[in-house]
């Protein structure tokens, strides 16, 4: 029987039990739980906002959204999201789905730390972005009644979580700074990371090759 949490049903087919396990194995107690939180926080905050995303492609994309910040998929020279992105991708091609979904939930992916433009784009894509803001910033946390918070924590507690999951990302980004310019993460890095410099977009411009 599938499981359900806070009456949202957690997709049960080989797609996304293979989703499930991929993920298990791959991250820290930490990235597991909370993203399966940010599946049910979106699915919730969906109900509310009257938008409905193909159930296993929206699990996809919650589940995959933060594989660039664990040692198994992390790469050295481009932003977290699109590791998980990729990931995310070449994982749902080979079970069969089709480029367009597989494009759709990268989108997802891809686009999670990416403030408003994700709400105008597909249900799977906004509803992504719902679950992260609800879990890791408290976006409309007052959407979701006391007794669905609790229910949705109690299956998948949050520890220390603000403490851990900065430390997360920290630890993440650490070795590739650079992919963070024009990125809510350097704020991030900005807080932790001894000796860090922001890239500047002003500075950029002044000093292209361009003569003016």
């Amino acid at each position: 029987m599938a499981e359900s949490i806070a009456g949202i049903t957690i997709p049960d087919s080989t797609l996304a039990r293979e989703a499930t396990e991929l993920v298990r194995d791959a991250a820290s107690d930490l990235v597991f739980h909370h993203s399966r939180r940010v599946f049910v926080w979106g699915a919730l905050r969906g109900i509310e906002t009257g938008v409905s995303a193909d159930p296993e492609l929206h699990y996809v994309g919650a589940m995959f959204h933060d594989l660039g910040l664990t040692d198994a998929y992390k790469t050295e020279n481009q932003r977290f999201e699109i590791d998980g992105a990729d990931e995310a991708r070449r994982f749902l091609l080979s079970h069969g789905i089709s480029e367009s979904d597989a494009t759709d939930v990268w989108n997802a992916i891809a686009l999670h730390t990416t403030p408003e433009i994700p709400l105008h784009m597909s249900p799977v894509v906004a509803l992504v972005t719902r679950g992260v803001e609800f879990d890791v910033l408290g976006i409309g946390y007052d959407a979701i009644t006391d007794s669905l918070r609790e229910e949705v924590v109690a299956a998948h507690p949050r520890p220390d979580f603000k403490n851990q999951i900065l430390g997360a990302f920290h630890q993440g980004l650490r070795h590739r700074p650079d992919t963070t310019f024009g990125n809510v993460k350097a704020d991030v890095l900005a807080h932790f990371e001894p000796g860090f410099t922001r890239g500047d977009f002003v500075d950029v411009i002044q000093s292209s090759a361009w003569a003016e």
